[in-house]
């Protein structure tokens, strides 16, 4: 399973089960916040690691960018916008 799926299943996970996404949401207290949050998705059973959410992030949006009129690779990243981790804190919110 890829990446994306995971996050998307533990997107439904978190918003039926609230100590789960509390759990999620906290992460970003923590000194490193994607590593806190790798630890709790591996104990919820997903597989995941930063730079699995790092790399999926950064390949969706060159490929969303490569979609576009006049984007492309070399065209400039706008702030968040590769960051899985914080689209997915912003989803569960």
């Amino acid at each position: 399973m890829n990446t994306a799926m995971m996050l998307e299943q533990l997107r439904q996970k978190a918003l039926a089960d609230n100590a789960v996404r509390q759990a999620l949401l906290d992460t970003r207290g923590e000194p490193d916040p994607l590593f806190a949050f790798c630890d709790v998705c591996r104990s919820l059973g997903f597989e995941l690691y930063p730079m699995d959410i790092v790399n999926a992030g950064e390949e969706d949006y060159a490929a969303m960018r490569r979609s576009t009129n006049g984007g492309g690779e070399n065209s400039p990243l706008l702030p968040g916008e590769d960051d899985y981790y914080e689209l997915f804190l912003a989803a569960i919110e």
